[in-house]
């Protein structure tokens, strides 16, 4: 691969405004000068300076494909830390994939998925998990998964993991020096600090580990079921947070039989909602299909929101879904609240004090801007912060750094177990070894080519 000049379609494979081939390597000028002419046909690209934007047209030998600005970076100041050469043209596919084969006909080859961000990492200008951030900003959902990626982008998970590295390193040599040389290099008292550091290590590891629920909720969005019993409410509900007739609301009670599933955006969060079938004991067994499906559903649901009918007192029905959900997160919407109340925020609150209980109307928009700030308040605080706190949204360094306790927790029994000072150097490597597959210093070519095998073309 290296010194092979690439080429891509780095937009999108539809009719647009502007359109853009990258070629990226040692010789992407030259080939750029076998298909570009300026307006006065005398401008070789080649002879340009970097960081410059070029006026004229793309030629496959004497036909013009179409009318560019090109855009020139001399590695290493660009995002390959090669020469790279950006071609804007207007946005029609056939244009695009004309100039893409007049680049590969004159020296460039088709790049592979991933590849210019691979070479990125391959040439030290970002590490894995950077590279891996590029990816999640292009699948982001939400503002706040686009937020956490571009902090990752920045460094965010590579300062807080090579510190820890960094520390693990230098402690393991230290170890290693003084068994290499006990004269000059004592290892009395030497215990004592290592558990101590240790001990900071495995915190901050926790710390890191802790906070991938939240990032999970922030890439993936909030499982959130909807919950209640039948002609509560819960698709009036369902139709307001989406703005749209999703559902179908009758007065009739098991109108809802099956799961309906949407996503919705409130407050830069992402909701998965999942409106069920009305909670009740029932002889149709197509409607106890859709009500055994919501209770699975609500089993592994981050949220629950249960809807509650105002205008009716508290049955049986509503005795279920208390019980099934007293143990889970939940916000209760007192609904109907534009007729007589019969059921009261009061009530509700004595059965369910870890609850929070919101009177709204569905019918009437009321009561909602509550529910989206008791929302962000119960799973963010009321705000994300990506300047200092890291939260971990990749599974894959997620289980690096459960790895990486594991070893610091076998370093911490060594000490206890008051084994030879080697021990600990072995473990500690492991730790830096594990948390070395995060930024890419210590992973194989088959997971570098997985990882990069999963972007689109182009990028």
């Amino acid at each position: 691969m290296k010194g092979e000049t690439i080429a891509a379609i780095s937009t999108a494979m539809n009719d647009a405004g502007i359109g853009i081939i990258r070629i990226s390597g040692e010789d992407a000028f030259t080939v750029a000068d076998r298909i570009y002419r300026s307006k006065t046909g005398r401008k070789r690209l080649s002879e340009q300076p970097s960081h410059t934007i070029h006026y004229g047209y793309i030629y496959d030998g004497e036909q013009v494909i179409d009318e560019v600005l090109v855009m020139l970076m001399r590695g290493p100041r660009s995002f390959t830390a090669e020469d790279t050469v950006e071609i804007n043209c207007h946005g029609g596919i056939l244009a695009m994939k004309k100039i893409l084969e007049a680049a590969v006909k004159h020296g460039a080859r088709p790049a592979e998925p991933g590849e210019f961000t691979k070479r990125a990492f391959l040439n030290g200008r970002i590490d894995l998990s950077q590279a891996e951030a590029v990816i999640d900003i292009i699948h982001a959902k939400n503002e706040y998964a686009l937020k956490s990626s571009v902090s990752q982008l920045k460094g965010s998970v590579h300062r807080a993991v090579e510190e820890i590295r960094g520390e693990v390193l230098y402690e393991t040599a230290y170890i290693e020096s003084a068994l290499d040389d006990p004269e000059h290099i004592s290892l009395e008292g030497y215990s004592e600090r290592l558990w101590e550091k240790n001990s900071a290590w495995k915190e901050k590891l926790q710390n890191l580990i802790d906070s991938s629920e939240n990032g999970r909720v922030i890439a993936e969005g909030i499982r959130t079921v909807i919950l209640g019993k039948p002609n509560a409410g819960k698709s009036s509900l369902l139709n307001l947070l989406l703005g749209e007739e999703r559902a179908i609301v009758t007065d009739i009670p098991g109108t809802t039989r099956d799961i309906l599933e949407e996503s919705i955006q409130i407050d830069g969060m992402s909701l998965q909602l999942i409106d069920t079938a009305g909670i009740r004991d029932t002889e149709d067994i197509v409607e106890q299909i859709g009500v055994d499906r919501a209770k699975e559903y609500a089993r592994g649901a981050d949220l629950i929101i249960y809807v509650v009918d105002s205008s009716t007192g508290l049955d049986q029905n509503d005795e279920e879904i208390m019980n099934f959900a007293a143990d889970k997160r939940m916000i209760v919407l007192l609904n109907k609240t534009d007729l007589a109340m019969v059921t009261s925020e009061e009530s509700l609150k004595e059965r369910l004090p870890s609850a929070c209980v919101l009177p709204v109307s569905a019918k009437e928009n009321r009561g909602l801007e509550q529910f989206r700030k008791v929302l962000k308040e119960m799973f963010f605080k009321g705000e994300l912060s990506f300047n200092d706190q890291v939260y971990i949204t990749n599974m894959r360094h997620k289980a690096a750094l459960m790895e990486a306790l594991d070893s610091l927790k076998q370093v911490e029994e060594s000490l206890e177990m008051g084994m030879q000072e080697d021990f600990y150097s072995i473990d500690l490597m492991a730790a830096y070894e594990a948390l070395g597959t995060i930024t890419g210093e210590t992973v194989g070519e088959d997971l570098v080519n997985e990882i990069f095998g999963r972007f689109c073309m182009g990028k």
